[in-house]
């Protein structure tokens, strides 16, 4: 097991110990810093199939490996939003399902896959809840969650009903499907859109507070997008009143 310690509060940053041979997988710029023997090496991060999957569902289609070399290393991964870091030590027949930006880093030997909402046709309008990623095998993985992370354990047959971008990821052994909002005055007057995603246990469902589209969606208006007079011919952003 990966010896680690997770700080920064509400800024959070995972710091990771690995023994000599033991070796972190993580996308594409996740590294923040690291001691000298680490050695890096960027792969498929498991063949053609996967990287196009990773593709797909908005991620890099690289992954970036490090292993220490020499004796005990040390690296560090942070949030890239205010949130939390979330260790899930996964095994076999009990792995995760998460957000499709939800993944930091991982030991190797844990394999990271595309995930899709099983009734594509309603996935399609579900927004965050078709395409997620699957981390299964044997090992730990670090999750960036947005904002506070609420986890709820379900028994068998037990729901939760949660707004779309609001989940954050899942074990494998819970099943989830995205509902229609029911009423034509509910669905036009009350704000909440036009589908919910109902997660059904037995499993740990991890909620979080603050999806990063929400936020940017509400900075918007407050966002003013001008031409630069300069003659790079760049942009100005200014905050409006």
């Amino acid at each position: 097991m990966i010896r680690y310690e997770i700080e920064g509060g509400n800024l959070p940053v995972v710091i990771c110990y690995p023994e000599a041979g033991q070796t972190l997988c993580t996308e594409s710029g996740a590294m923040s810093w690291m001691s000298p023997n680490m050695v890096m090496q960027t792969n498929t991060g498991g063949g053609i199939g996967k990287m196009f999957g990773r593709l797909f569902s908005g991620e890099s289609i690289f992954l970036n490996e490090y292993t220490a070399s020499g004796g005990t290393g040390m690296i560090a991964f942070a949030s890239s939003f205010p949130g939390s870091i979330i260790p899930y030590q996964v095994t076999p027949g009990n792995g995760i399902i998460v957000q499709k930006r939800g993944f930091l880093a991982m030991e190797k030997g844990l394999d990271l896959s595309v995930y899709f909402q099983k009734k594509l046709g309603r996935g399609f309008f579900g927004g965050e809840g078709f395409i997620m990623q699957r981390i299964s095998g044997s090992g730990m993985v670090f999750l960036e969650i947005d904002g506070h992370c609420k986890e709820y354990d379900l028994r068998p047959g037990e729901s939760i009903i949660v707004d779309t971008g609001y989940l954050a990821a899942m074990s494998e052994s819970c099943t989830m499907d995205v509902e229609t909002v029911k009423g034509a005055k509910n669905i036009f007057l009350g704000g909440e859109g036009l589908f919910h995603t109902r997660i059904t246990g037995p499993g740990k469902v991890y909620i979080q507070s603050m999806p990063v589209i929400n936020t940017a969606q509400a900075l918007t208006p407050y966002l003013h997008i001008e031409n630069s007079n300069s003659n790079s011919g760049g942009i100005n952003i200014r905050l409006g009143d």
